[in-house]
């Protein structure tokens, strides 16, 4: 999407065009973090596994939810992006990283943290231009954890991390924080932060965009009935951010490529064709006892796009806590892409590893 667009404003679109000189962006993707058998990053996998999204997905949140964020420490995740920077950047892509703290205090001290890393590894004296070197568009952030905040605490929460300075995402993800961010106060730190130039919402409720804020960016990252919500579509967002794009991104893709051409219909019928994949592999999911729904899901169905058709054959992905996704959920995963015509031909593996 261009980033000429009135409605961001001067100073915001200004950032924009620094961070995206060629457009934000429409599909994003959190991906997935593959570790080997003892729990290190798995750096072959991820490098095929990018280079299998890169045909179709321009921008990465990592680490994310689905990239297990919320259950690395800072040493773990700064391993994982001091490889994955260069990945990122080598790929021509973008890179947001994710902030995954339980309140305001922490994610100002990571991202304070981060930026002199990537000050150090650039060699540059300039924030943002070392950013910018890194191909790193600046740094996703959720509302501090807790059910009882009310909207002014969020949002004096947020302030301290916007008033640093450098770009940032808000992230909308009422399933880990117990809370959401109200349209009254996404506006107004919109108002105040022309930094704040991304927001994703997972909630599936979509209380902020269906409220007609438009001041930044706005990209769903819940899953399902994906052609109604893009602004081609009739619906109200610029972009997606799914966890289904570690697996799905020519399908995403071809799904936005049809609604701008004005094909409707076809962009409904692959639409309903993932959703009913989704829908069948999450209600799975959800009944892994590690990781999470999201995470589960999309390593369980990434395992047939690495392996091809006979994955089955194939230990199941180690997950963080050490466990590996059970064999039932792989079953689900393989049963349901050749249900609904999906199961790739050949894995990833084999076209990218060595």
């Amino acid at each position: 999407m261009k980033t000429d667009d009135a409605r961001f404003g001067d100073q915001r679109q200004h950032l924009m065009r620094t961070l995206f000189p060629h457009g934000i962006p429409t599909l994003w993707c959190p991906a997935l973090t593959h570790f080997d058998d003892d729990g290190a990053i798995d750096r072959p996998r991820m490098r095929a596994h990018l280079g299998f999204m890169r045909r179709w997905v321009r921008g990465f949140l990592i680490p994310g939810s689905t990239g297990e964020g919320w259950e690395m420490s800072d040493a773990e995740a700064d391993r994982l992006l001091d490889f994955m920077i260069e990945e990122v950047r080598a790929v021509g892509a973008h890179l947001l990283i994710g902030i995954l703290k339980a309140d305001a205090s922490h994610a100002v001290a990571r991202i304070r943290n981060l930026v002199a890393r990537l000050m150090r590894r650039t060699g540059c004296a300039d924030a943002l231009e070392s950013l910018r070197r890194a191909a790193v568009c600046g740094f996703t952030i959720c509302p501090p954890t807790g059910k009882d905040l009310s909207q002014r605490e969020t949002q004096s929460a947020l302030e301290s991390v916007l008033a640093l300075g450098f770009p940032v995402s808000l992230y909308q993800l009422p399933q880990i924080t117990r809370n959401e961010m109200s349209s009254e106060t996404v506006a107004a730190l919109a108002n105040r932060f022309p930094n704040f130039y991304l927001f994703k919402d997972t909630s599936g409720a979509d209380r902020v965009a269906v409220s007609g804020f438009r001041s930044v960016f706005l990209v769903r990252g819940a899953e399902g009935d994906y052609a109604r919500h893009l602004t081609e579509g009739g619906g109200r967002y610029d972009g997606f951010l799914l966890s289904t794009a570690n697996c799905f991104g020519r399908e995403l893709s071809a799904i936005i490529d049809a609604l701008r051409a004005g094909n409707r219909s076809e962009a409904q019928a692959l639409s309903q064709r993932l959703t009913a994949v989704c829908s069948e592999v999450f209600e799975v999911a959800a009944t892994v006892g590690a990781g999470n729904p999201f995470t589960n899901a999309n390593k369980a169905i990434d395992h047939f796009f690495a392996h091809g058709p006979s994955a089955a054959a194939v230990a199941p992905s180690r997950l963080h806590s050490g466990k590996r996704l059970p064999r039932e959920l792989i079953e689900a995963a393989g049963a349901a892409l050749d249900r609904h015509g999906l199961m790739p031909a050949r894995g990833y593996l084999g076209d990218h590893v060595g």
